[in-house]
């Protein structure tokens, strides 16, 4: 494998225009448009709808569940300035647990107009249960461009994740830049969205309508979900000269002992992921299984570093490496499987597992174009002018695409 580190993201830019960005969804889900490169390297033109069609019982999909909490919280001072807290991850990294935290949790956050926060503590009030209650937020410490700050509340039977819900604002990419409105709340959701983590929607997942499951499922196509939970690193370009410099954000993932037993019997067939977070989960699953092996067999929570894949040969297969944990975690009568991931996937990595993907038209100049370089190569360029001039809808609440390698 090559080593990535010396690529220029120059490369991986082109002309994204203002009117290109679709900054509302379609009101169907399913009536998006879908790109598809087929195995002839040809382009060909459908609507999402039409997926049903195009797979057939030989599919194995994986879809993300992450659901997207309301992360943003706005705080108005008697002045009328609003300091804005974006809570990006826990301190304490178990993101389950955070939610789950009654009366008080700490986390880190971006603030923005963070020099009118002049006092020691800020407090909003918002309405539970028609009861007036108060959020209040301290800062602890800063760590570089975050704040570590604390929150608490004056109900202690209320979880932070029914703070969120009652004072939030559904965190929308910043590239769409409008405030988010209350539709937001449903169409920045995917509608199999379970596992509440993200402060970002795996965003390929939208155009999935009910009557898109009903058909696949009536086509034999088998279903699998997993969970990363998207963090806010994933709207941040790449600003370094050469991808080498960049630091990759790490995401947590949650996957049961099922999806190992699935994705084991899946060998064989076309193993399609739907958005970047599920590649990214199930390349990281196959780089877990091989330091399983290293290790003796022995379990360990997942934590796949950024260029882990490229700084060995490596020989082992899919089907070794999932068995491989799946033992491990029998082992040890475990029933889930957690940990963290720092994946490149970048031109020049070998997919392991994945060799399909549904996924939306990215920024320019981002990780996610590198992912998707990674799998069509310089095919990219031509997908995207195709898209370019034939008015296609661009980034989150825009089009689809499909590749196959």
């Amino acid at each position: 494998m090559c080593n990535p580190v010396e690529i220029r993201i120059s490369d991986f830019d082109y002309p994204l225009k203002e009117e290109n960005i679709a900054k509302y969804p379609l009101k169907q889900r399913d009536k998006a448009k879908l790109l598809c490169l087929n195995f002839d390297k040809e382009i060909e033109e459908y609507h999402f709808c039409d997926i049903a069609n195009l797979l057939d019982s030989n599919t194995f999909l994986v879809l993300n569940d992450t659901k997207v909490v309301y992360a943003r919280l706005l705080f108005q001072k008697e002045s009328g300035s609003i300091i804005e807290i974006f809570c990006l991850e826990p301190v304490d990294k178990d993101i389950q647990l955070a939610y789950a935290q009654k009366g008080s949790c700490v986390w880190k956050c971006l603030v923005g107009n963070n020099k009118k926060w002049k006092q020691e503590t800020i407090s909003s009030s918002f309405i539970n249960d028609s009861k007036q209650l108060t959020l209040t937020a301290k800062r602890l410490c800063q760590e570089n461009e975050t704040w570590i700050v604390e929150f608490s509340w004056d109900n202690e039977d209320l979880s932070f994740a029914e703070v969120l819900q009652c004072m939030g604002h559904v965190p929308l990419p910043p590239y769409l830049k409008r405030k988010d409105e209350e539709s937001d709340k449903q169409d920045y959701q995917t509608i199999y969205a379970h596992q509440e983590g993200s402060v970002a929607a795996p965003t390929a997942g939208l155009h999935f309508s009910e009557n898109t499951f009903k058909q696949l499922a009536d086509k034999g196509v088998k279903t699998c979900f997993v969970t990363l939970h998207v963090g806010a690193g994933t709207f941040k370009p790449v600003s370094t000269e050469t991808i080498g410099q960049h630091i990759m954000h790490t995401e947590q993932i949650v996957l049961k002992k099922e999806n190992i037993k699935e994705l084991i019997e899946a060998i064989g067939k076309r193993i399609m992921c739907v958005g970047t977070t599920s590649v990214r989960t199930i390349e990281s699953l196959y780089w877990h299984g091989v330091s399983v092996l290293k290790n003796g067999g022995k379990y360990s929570d997942i934590d796949v570093k950024q260029w882990q894949p490229y700084q060995e040969i490596c020989e082992i297969s899919a089907k070794e490496s999932l068995q491989a944990i799946l033992d491990s975690m029998e082992k040890e009568n475990k029933s889930i499987l957690i940990g963290q991931t720092q994946l490149m996937i970048v031109p020049g990595y070998q997919y392991r597992i994945v060799d399909s993907m549904i996924t939306n038209f990215h920024q320019p100049k981002s990780t996610l174009l590198l992912l998707v370089s990674a799998m069509i190569g310089q095919d990219w360029k031509k997908v995207y002018a195709f898209a370019l001039e034939n008015n296609y809808r661009f980034l989150s609440f825009g089009d689809a695409c499909m590749f196959t390698k």
